[in-house]
């Protein structure tokens, strides 16, 4: 009797202990929840003091509709490059895509800070006057154990996920930039050679009278015909970028139908006082850099997960089971009746994998090894880093230079030597051909210096990105300006 109450008591303690595990489960259970900006706090805070503009994520349909009236009365304004990136952080959908990948991120982080749930079995066997029924509750125990690793492991994705979404924000901040720098030099181009064609077209029709007076030869109304037919090709051509650069710039900034009526500035901006030099400037890039936060942030995941790796590299898999079993057996009498004997049974059963083939080792070392590239490609990506900030800023200093140098240098001389040629032409000192010459190669200038200025424009947004993130982008290159008068000099 004595035996038989011992072994209960100790069924009992075993089912206690079990049940305990469970209960610590559903108690840890409590700790997960969802934040009450969906993590765009940080990305508020970070994308609003590098842009100066305001970030919203798309919730409901009000959202919708204050962020579509805050658009509208953007676009009723004529558009400046401040308004085209506010614009686009409203209205860019692929943004709102990158913040709802934010959400999913959360989503998964507190899914994995819940503990294991438990499994519930329930068996029933009948033979000829008895049957037996069997409940069990299956819990993951490593998965308890290991629950607090794994959601610091969560936590980080998803400050991770939160970086990402900065990033996202100043990519689509200097896309939009960009777009807007290179829509308003096309509109420039196009005013100038406009203009250049008008006149063009008069000395063309002037030529042409001359010529059926005799006055002027058959060989100089060629030239300014041919002349006239060089402008208007030009100009057919810049027309066509235009068009390009603002259906690239409507791409960015999310707008379609009637939203695409907004209106440019005919000219860029002027350029700034010169630009001081920045001290460390590859520093703060390795400091401040998204992308490098990022990575970082992806090493020390890394780290906690070949630490949770290697400390169960030996058990992988360790389950308990709680077992309650009750038996049911029809016993004859003595007076001919049945009477049913019932027994019930407690116990447990633990499921575990022995690893008798590699111990663990291929795992541990699969996780090492992720975790040395990690940590290869963040060297890597330091040292680009420092080295991107550099030419972004050398680049950034000699678009300034040569835009500033056509302004004050290039151009007045070549408004002197067109002014002297007309004298010396209505003089008869030169020809028609010499005044030709100086005409597209004051054309020429005049483009080069326009997109000059986009140059540095767009200088200046790479070394932005260079500094805080955002990704490359298309870097403008000095030496190699695409110039629509191209092609203009001397025949």
């Amino acid at each position: 009797m004595l035996k038989a109450s011992a072994e209960a008591m100790h069924r009992g303690r075993r089912s206690v202990a079990i049940f305990s595990v469970l209960a610590v489960g559903a108690l840890t259970s409590g700790c997960a929840h969802f934040s009450p900006d969906a993590g765009m706090l940080l990305v508020e805070e970070q994308a609003g003091a590098q842009l100066n503009s305001e970030v919203v994520k798309v919730r409901d349909e009000a959202d919708a509709a204050a962020i579509e009236a805050r658009v509208q009365s953007l676009l009723a304004q004529q558009m400046s490059a401040e308004s085209a990136v506010q614009i686009a952080l409203l209205n860019n959908r692929g943004l709102q895509a990158a913040y709802n990948e934010l959400g999913i991120s959360e989503a998964q982080m507190v899914e994995a800070s819940l503990p294991p749930s438990p499994a519930f079995a329930l068996s029933k066997l009948f033979t000829t006057g008895q049957f037996e029924i069997e409940r069990q509750i299956v819990q993951n125990v490593l998965g308890l154990l290991t629950l607090p690793r794994r959601r610091e492991i969560a936590e980080d994705k998803f400050h991770q996920a939160q970086v990402r979404a900065v990033e996202a924000t100043l990519r689509t901040a200097a896309e939009a930039r960009r777009a807007y720098y290179r829509a308003v030099a096309a509109n420039q181009i196009v005013s100038f050679l406009a203009k250049a064609r008008t006149s063009a077209e008069s000395v063309s029709e002037l030529s042409k009278k001359l010529g059926e007076t005799g006055a002027l030869p058959k060989l100089d109304q060629a030239r300014e015909h041919a002349f006239y037919a060089e402008i208007s090709a030009q100009l057919a051509t810049a027309r066509l970028r235009q068009r390009v650069e603002r259906q690239k710039l409507n791409r960015t900034l999310g707008l379609w139908g009637a939203q695409t009526s907004y209106k440019l500035p005919g000219t860029l901006a002027k350029l700034p006082p010169p630009p001081p030099s920045i001290a460390d400037i590859e520093t703060q890039a390795v400091l401040s850099r998204a992308d490098l936060q990022i990575a970082r942030m992806e090493l020390t995941i890394l780290a906690k997960q070949y630490g949770l790796t290697y400390a169960t590299r030996f058990v992988n898999v360790l389950q308990v089971a709680g077992i309650n079993t009750s038996d049911s057996t029809l016993v004859p009498q003595t007076n001919g009746e049945e009477l049913r004997d019932k027994d019930k049974f407690n116990g447990y059963a633990i499921d575990f994998e022995i690893p008798i083939y590699d111990f663990g080792r291929a795992r541990t070392r699969l996780a090492e090894q992720h975790y040395m590239r990690a940590v290869n490609l963040l060297i890597e990506r330091a040292v680009n880093v420092r080295s991107q900030a550099g030419e972004a800023y050398q680049t950034y200093r000699g678009t300034y230079d040569i835009a500033r140098h056509f302004e004050k240098e290039i151009l007045p001389l070549r408004d002197i030597i067109s002014e002297q040629e007309l004298l010396n032409y209505s003089g008869m000192l030169t020809d028609v051909f010499e005044l030709l010459a100086d005409a597209r190669a004051r054309i020429l200038a005049n483009v080069q210096a326009i997109e000059a200025r986009r140059d540095f424009w767009l200088a200046k947004v790479d070394l932005h990105v260079a500094i805080v993130g955002g990704g490359a982008g298309e870097a403008a290159n000095p030496m190699e300006t695409a110039t629509l008068a191209s092609g203009t000099g001397r025949d």
